[in-house]
């Protein structure tokens, strides 16, 4: 089967495993599935591929280690910022800003990054920027609605969506044609898909 330029479209729960223990973190659903074109880096690698090979109706149920999804956690991802760095006209963005909130940062290259606030202080704002589920062992189970060739069209948007001034990227239909939706999503702490955005 062609490895590039499928249109995949799953629904899934998403757990995280540890000590024998599951705990549920996300669940799509009919209406609203995971769905993304494979060969863009949308969607993890390792998921990804446990999911091209499978047709429209089957059933899935597979297991990430760390390294296979979003990587370990790293303690030097840890960073304190200037506040600064987080206002709008003058005026510390409080609607945003704030411990637990997941925002996205854009670097002088214009390289988009997810962070998660851990505090605000006088002195500046704590963030992480290890993804949430950084060190997690992930499990999805679920069923692939859609396994096919995407159509030029749908290439087409999601090139538009990638290279957008939001440069959200596919976000499992969380981003709209103008693909600003998924970074508006994130800052209020909506956060990203296991299986796709944002692991960069």
């Amino acid at each position: 089967m062609e490895q590039k330029n499928r249109f995949i479209s799953a629904t899934y729960e998403l757990y995280t495993v540890a000590n024998g223990m599951k705990v549920l973190m996300e669940q799509t659903s009919q209406a609203s599935p995971f769905e993304f074109i494979t060969g863009f880096g949308i969607a993890l690698d390792a998921f990804e591929q446990n999911l091209i090979g499978l047709e429209k109706g089957t059933l899935f149920n597979f297991t990430l280690q760390p390294e296979e999804a979003f990587g370990n956690y790293d303690p030097n991802g840890v960073i304190k910022m200037d506040r600064e760095a987080f206002t709008i006209d003058g005026k510390f963005d409080h609607q945003h800003i704030f411990p637990n909130a997941i925002i996205t940062l854009v670097n002088s290259e214009q390289q988009y990054q997810m962070a998660s606030v851990v505090a605000v202080e006088s002195n500046g704002v704590t963030l992480d920027m290890n993804h949430p589920y950084a060190g997690k062992v992930l499990n999805f189970i679920g069923m692939v609605r859609e396994n096919r060739e995407a159509t030029e069209e749908e290439i087409q948007k999601l090139i538009r969506q990638l290279t957008g001034d939001c440069g959200c990227g596919g976000c499992g239909g969380d981003c709209g044609d103008d693909g600003c939706d998924c970074q508006k999503s994130e800052k209020k702490g909506k956060g990203c898909h296991g299986g796709g955005c944002c692991h960069n």
